[in-house]
Formats: C-alpha cells, sequence, structure tokens
C-alpha cells in the first residue's frame, strides 16, 4: 500500500443472476454508493407487449468504496453478492469517466446497445424457457436475441436454440 488513505473508486460487483435490484438496495440501506445503469426494452411475454426497465449489465452492479478491509467484507456478505470484479492482485477500479459517461447514456433514455455478453466456448446455463438449468458451452450467436447452446453428452453434442435472455455465463473458478 503506498499510503494509508484509502480513495474511494468505482468497483464492479458481480450478483447472483436477477439479483442487481436486491443488491443495489441493500447496498443503499448500508450507505454504500451505487450505479445500476437501466434501459427500457419491450417486454418478451407472449401475452402482452409492454415496455419494461431493465439492468444495462444484467448481473452487475457499480458500487462505490474505498475497499476498507470492513467496507468490502460488507458490500460482499449483502445478499446476492458474489465478488468484486478483478485478478489476482484484488477488485480493479473502474474509471470515474467511465461512470460519468454511462449515467449520461443510460439517462438520455435512447436505445443503447451493448456488446457481446458470451464468446465461443463460454460455459453458460439457461436459467429460463424450456431448457431451463442446462448447462452447456455457447457456440454462436443466431439474431433476433437467439443464440444456439451445446450440450456436450458421450462424445456427441446436442445444440438448442434459446433466447439469450434466458442464458448467463457460468464464472470461471480461479485456480
Amino acid at each position: 500500500m503506498k499510503s494509508d488513505i484509502l480513495i474511494p473508486e468505482w468497483y464492479v460487483l458481480h450478483t447472483k443472476s436477477r439479483f442487481e435490484n436486491v443488491v443495489g438496495e441493500a447496498l443503499l440501506k448500508k450507505s454504500k454508493e451505487i450505479f445500476l445503469p437501466k434501459i427500457t426494452v419491450q417486454s418478451r411475454r407472449k401475452d402482452r407487449k409492454k415496455m419494461i426497465r431493465v439492468p444495462l449489465f444484467p448481473g452487475y452492479v457499480f458500487v462505490k468504496t474505498d475497499l476498507e478491509p470492513r467496507a468490502h467484507l460488507d458490500i460482499l456478505k449483502t445478499a446476492g453478492a458474489v465478488q468484486l470484479i478483478g485478478d489476482q492482485k484484488g477488485p480493479i477500479s473502474v474509471p470515474e469517466e467511465t461512470i460519468i459517461s454511462l449515467k449520461i447514456m443510460a439517462d438520455a433514455d435512447e436505445t443503447l446497445m451493448t456488446g457481446s455478453r458470451f464468446t465461443a466456448g463460454d460455459r453458460v446455463m439457461v436459467t429460463g424457457g424450456p431448457f431451463a438449468g442446462v448447462i452447456g458451452i455457447f457456440s454462436r450467436y443466431k439474431g433476433l436475441d437467439r443464440i444456439i447452446v451445446n450440450i456436450d453428452l458421450l462424445g456427441q453434442f446436442a445444440a438448442a436454440e434459446v433466447a439469450e435472455s434466458d442464458v448467463e455465463k457460468i464464472p470461471e473458478l480461479s485456480a
């Protein structure tokens, strides 16, 4: 550590699937500064069309902290929190200007697009739809929010086409 003064910075907190709001509200109750960018999208329900607000980055909440050990532990003990994103040396901060830019983009209420959530070979789990619970390997994007997931079985594979929103990447375990 270079000095005894810890400066609050923004970090990315990985959450359980669809726990972004729960984690964000719990951190606010703990007097933590958070940022959960949301976008408006059309609901995927078949019986009605409705515009809903969803996280721009599913599975992630930004939190501002100085990483003082007790504060760090308090964040990780929040129900639904998984880990602060980082490397072997610890959590990696997000530049303040990136957060400012994201806030401007989210507040603009214009259509936003994000990059690929998956790359070929990612281990994924289907969390919704008729294949819920299936664990497989992401194969490719098919278009119109559809992706192909391969399921390896007995030296062969079966491929299923599923909605991208019904799939979550399985975090790799650190060795």
